[in-house]
């Protein structure tokens, strides 16, 4: 007679709970993660007490999260796991012949509604620094190489001292920011800083996982952006300085070889020390459907909640 450690019927009785009315999406995901969690509970005997400090760490970053800090998105990314997803949502088949920019995460020091500049204006305020960066490329579209007009460039970065101006009193608001519109040739370029390595924030929950796991909290240097034109897929992406430490180590895991650029000693203008140069390739919605994987429609976003 076959005996079993665990009740053999109790999580198909769970996932079967689920009343007629659920959608098919929410039906497959919730099945899985059913599965998937109560399999997990039991080949690792978890107890009461582990199952109460995992309880109570999301509790905790659900008490920190706001619209200044998401340490929930945190604890995710110290796991992998939004990495994971943004590979799985924008990444194209490898037979096409050519590809978008690469995307990496968002991180949560995003902030909606930064301000709107002009081309060539400056990001930074307030700050005295020798790694003012003239930022300049193009967008286009990564099928045809056609310039896009009207795509929006939303970026934000570290001030010197590693910190977003959301954590530092000291900076002004939306410090460090930017929303930049192409025209109809699809250039872009604006100032900023060259960015600088730093902790992510290691007084919570995120922090906690990583000390358990013994791990540093060190993100090498990058820029943030977070691109959109009507008709194609968003870029969320980051691109890192390739002097920068952590490049091989990033404590999120974002770093990808196309994003890694060249900051390059940059003379006869005066706002600028350095000059850094980089094209952003987009693919429309109709081309994602056709050289990609599920979730980078239109309609899945919409289904998802998706505030980009």
């Amino acid at each position: 007679m076959t005996t079993h450690k665990y009740d053999p019927q109790f999580t198909q009785a769970v996932i079967n709970a689920t009343g007629p009315k659920a959608t098919p999406r929410i039906r497959q995901i919730t099945a899985s993660l059913i599965q998937h969690l109560h399999d997990f509970t039991r080949e690792n005997d978890i107890t009461i007490d582990e199952w109460m400090a995992g309880l109570e760490l999301m509790n905790e970053a659900g008490r920190m999260s706001d619209d200044r800090r998401n340490e929930g998105q945190l604890v995710c990314d110290v796991f992998g796991l939004e990495t994971l997803v943004d590979e799985i949502t924008y990444k194209l088949a490898s037979d096409a012949k050519d590809e978008p920019t690469a995307t990496a995460i968002l991180g949560p020091f995003y902030r909606h509604e930064a301000p709107q500049l002009n081309m060539g204006d400056c990001i930074v305020s307030g700050i005295e620094s020798t790694d003012r960066t003239w930022m300049h490329g193009t967008v286009t579209d990564f099928l045809s190489g056609k310039p896009i007009e009207g795509a929006v460039l939303d970026v934000w970065h570290t001030a010197p001292n590693g910190l977003y101006e959301q954590q530092d009193p000291n900076q002004p608001d939306m410090n460090l920011r930017g929303r930049f519109t192409t025209g109809k040739d699809g250039k872009y370029n604006f100032y900023c800083l060259r960015p600088v390595p730093y902790p992510i924030p290691y007084d919570g929950p995120a922090g906690k996982i990583l000390q358990a796991l013994d791990r540093h909290p060190y993100r090498p240097a990058h820029i943030h952006f977070l691109i959109k034109a009507p008709g194609y897929k968003p870029i969320v992406t980051q691109i890192f300085d390739r002097q920068s430490k952590y490049l091989e180590d990033d404590a999120v895991f974002a770093v990808k070889d196309s994003l890694i650029v060249d900051f390059v000693p940059y003379q006869g203008d005066p706002q600028a020390e350095f000059e850094l140069h980089y094209n952003f390739k987009m693919a429309t919605f109709e081309d994602a459907k056709k050289h990609s994987v599920a979730g980078t429609t239109t309609e899945s976003a919409t289904s998802l909640g998706s505030k980009i």
